[in-house]
């Protein structure tokens, strides 16, 4: 058809040529913007999350550049070229459909990241199941992603004669080199399988709490090699992935976000513990803080001096129990200062009588 086309238009070789990679060009791009307008008129009414608005974006740039070229492939052998220009075209042509194809996987391995994203939401107040499946996921969406960069980049390669020859000439040298690349890269590899060991045995989790080199904060981000922990003021703690298997640490989240929090009074031995515990109570009854599991004001420990009462509470998640026990100090402390301030920590000091023996007085300093 295209033949019985170009004898009736009489164009020169050169002119037929533009013309065909210009209407291949234009073509792809018109099948592009055709399928782009029926995907959007088709989730034009969803607010949250739209599989195909997933598919727009991650996909829509890679098929922009897939589709002019596969047709441009496909219009190819009608072209008016001599053999060498043909074979020099062919061969761009085809490494651009390689490339542009690799890119669309990317895109796809995109797509279901953000399936599983939505499906799995971390704002859950337990989100225990969310966070080993995210875990999972941004390992494997790494793993997946380099492993089409790397066979994209060797299917270019294996397009090539020559690489082809240098390949096979490399492969009897593999045996010493593996073992050279092996020694030279020791460390990186343990980074890389202690990062497969976190992402299936997780100890650690997207968005786990934990305590490490002192520090509290959350895990934001687990690469192949290091992790990301977001510190309570912002600050980033930048660990090798390799710590987690190799040194302890606190995790909070574990088994799941609820935990127990304590908030501690010193007080002067004089103290009413039981005005205390009903007013401790009070404060607990419709405070949304607490999850009404655990609550708990004891005598914990005396010394010379004060005595130590502890408050024990539970909440949802750590940053929950952070709050309420700050919300029960200000709170109890506001209450002894206005009904027994009295019971405020003291120093006593005994006083030697006089000469005549008199009586010892106790003095009291608040």
């Amino acid at each position: 058809m295209l033949e019985n086309l170009q004898r009736d238009l009489r164009l020169p070789p050169f002119l037929w040529n533009i013309l065909l990679g210009c209407a291949a060009v234009i073509s792809g791009l018109i099948i592009k913007y055709l399928v782009a307008v029926i995907l959007k008129f088709t989730s034009r009414k969803v607010t949250d999350y739209s599989f195909v608005r997933s598919v727009l974006k991650r996909l829509g740039t890679p098929i922009s550049y897939f589709l002019p070229v596969l047709v441009l492939d496909v219009v190819l052998p009608f072209m008016e070229l001599s053999r060498k220009p043909m074979a020099v075209l062919s061969r761009v042509v085809e490494i651009s459909l390689i490339v542009s194809f690799g890119f669309m996987l990317t895109g796809l391995v995109k797509v279901f990241e953000d399936y599983i994203t939505h499906t799995y939401d971390l704002k859950k107040e337990d989100n225990l199941r969310e966070r080993k499946m995210r875990t999972q996921l941004q390992f494997v969406r790494k793993l997946a992603i380099s492993m089409i960069m790397i066979l994209t980049l060797c299917a270019v390669l294996l397009s090539f004669d020559n690489l082809r020859k240098i390949g096979a000439g490399l492969l009897t040298g593999v045996g010493v080199g593996g073992i050279i690349v092996g020694f030279a890269a020791q460390r990186s590899l343990s980074n890389f399988l202690a990062g497969m060991q976190i992402a299936f045995t997780q100890p650690i989790r997207i968005d786990d709490v934990l305590v490490v080199e002192g520090e509290w904060g959350r895990v934001e981000e687990i690469t192949l090699t290091y992790v990301v922990i977001g510190i309570w003021d912002q600050r980033k703690l930048i660990l090798p992935i390799n710590y987690f298997i190799e040194k302890p640490f606190q995790n909070w989240t574990r088994t799941g976000s609820a935990i127990l929090g304590t908030a501690f009074l010193y007080l002067d031995y004089t103290a009413p513990i039981e005005a205390l515990r009903t007013e401790f109570e009070r404060l607990l009854k419709d405070q949304p803080l607490w999850d009404k599991r655990v609550k708990a004001l004891q005598v914990t420990n005396i010394t010379e001096q004060t005595v130590e009462i502890r408050m024990l509470v539970s909440a949802n998640s750590s940053g929950k129990a952070f709050d309420l026990r700050c919300y029960l100090r200000e709170q109890m402390l506001a209450f002894i200062q206005e009904h027994h301030a009295y019971c405020l920590p003291k120093k006593r000091a005994i006083l030697e009588g006089g000469e005549r023996g008199e009586r010892p007085l106790i003095g009291d300093q608040g």
